[in-house]
């Protein structure tokens, strides 16, 4: 491919690389950005460079995407070839053999690049994907915060983070990668969820504390002189947790994401944000965040009304623009700071 139309083809290729190694429904890619570009050049330097971002990318290699999703990429990019090129490209069928020939594993993995060079991958069980066509389980709001975060990193520097309903830990290793927490605190309240969550963390080469006593023993430990924060997975039930069990984790800051699902979780939430407002720290409560996608506005008027009642005053986080990441499509997303 020529310089000049290497360097056009360079947000394509970003495009592509993003998406795939985060296995984003394959509907969402640039398809028709793509057969312009193809129509437009009689080489195939494109769709080997295409092939290199993404089935070939290191990340992908290392930790492969679910079988049927990279068989599914696959055969797209080579009908969009064919429609245009009668030519057959070998690497695109060598590439499918290759595919074809591959077992499903048992456990499969979805990669997002970091504005630093670096990248967050998660792990998850080949059960609960769906096929390419789809794409995979997305958490948008867990996205829109982490991207905030890397924003806005000193509100986050050298401080210890309580995250709530971690689910597959996206948000906190980001956090943990891009921002210098002292501490973060992953936490959920499902056994699997936080067999997965500890997996994650190990995955991205952070190391675990035992608990949240081991975690406190250290307050004065500095990411300034650390390669990492100190993490720890905790299992945190709403309705259950007590206030001293929250105090516990000497949180600065504590967030969450995609965890307005229903009334009954909003409630939870809502209880459970009351008593983090008793856990003074110099004299203190933590600040707390509250990413959510937009689907039902009820839910949305629902937990406003419900900070209301309970006393927590909020207020909108403006929005962000720049997008690291990919996201499915027409997704409208807010941040909520509270002052517990």
């Amino acid at each position: 491919m020529a310089p000049e139309e290497s360097a056009e083809a360079a947000p394509l290729l970003r495009s592509f690389e993003r998406r795939f190694l985060a296995a984003r429904a394959l509907r969402s890619f640039p398809w028709q950005s793509l057969e312009e570009k193809l129509r437009d050049s009689s080489g195939s330097g494109l769709l080997l460079d295409i092939l290199q971002k993404t089935v070939k990318h290191p990340l992908c290699v290392k930790h492969p995407p679910s079988v049927k999703y990279a068989w599914s990429f696959l055969s797209e990019l080579i009908r969009k070839h064919e429609a245009i090129h009668t030519e057959p490209l070998d690497e695109l069928y060598e590439a499918l053999a290759e595919i074809l020939m591959a077992e499903e594993p048992t456990r499969c993995h979805r990669s997002y690049l970091l504005p630093s060079g670096d990248s967050v991958t998660l792990s998850e069980s080949t059960a609960i994907i769906s096929h390419g066509t789809t794409g995979l389980v997305t958490w948008n709001a867990a996205l829109y915060l982490a991207e905030w975060a890397m924003e806005n990193p000193a509100g986050f520097a050298h401080r210890t983070v309580l995250e709530l309903g971690s689910g597959a830990g996206l948000t906190g290793l980001a956090i943990c990668k891009m921002c210098r927490p002292r501490a973060y605190v992953f936490s959920d309240c499902h056994s699997h969820v936080l067999e997965q969550l500890q997996g994650n963390v190990l995955l991205n080469g952070l190391s675990l504390e035992p608990n949240v006593t081991a975690l406190a023993q250290h307050p004065g430990h500095d990411t300034a002189d650390a390669e990492s924060p100190r993490v720890t997975v905790a299992q945190v039930d709403w309705d259950v947790v007590t206030a001293p069990q929250l105090a516990a984790f000497q949180p600065d800051i504590v967030i969450a994401a995609d965890v307005l699902y229903c009334p009954e979780t909003v409630l939870s939430l809502v209880g459970v944000l009351q008593k983090l407002s008793a856990c003074q720290k110099d004299q203190r409560a933590p600040d707390a965040y509250v990413a959510f996608t937009i689907r039902n506005p009820e839910t949305c008027q629902l937990f406003t009304r419900e900070l209301g009642r309970a006393g927590i005053p909020w207020e909108e986080v403006p929005r962000h623009d720049q997008k690291l990441f990919p996201y499915e499509e027409h997704s409208e997303m807010a941040i909520l700071k509270l002052m517990l």
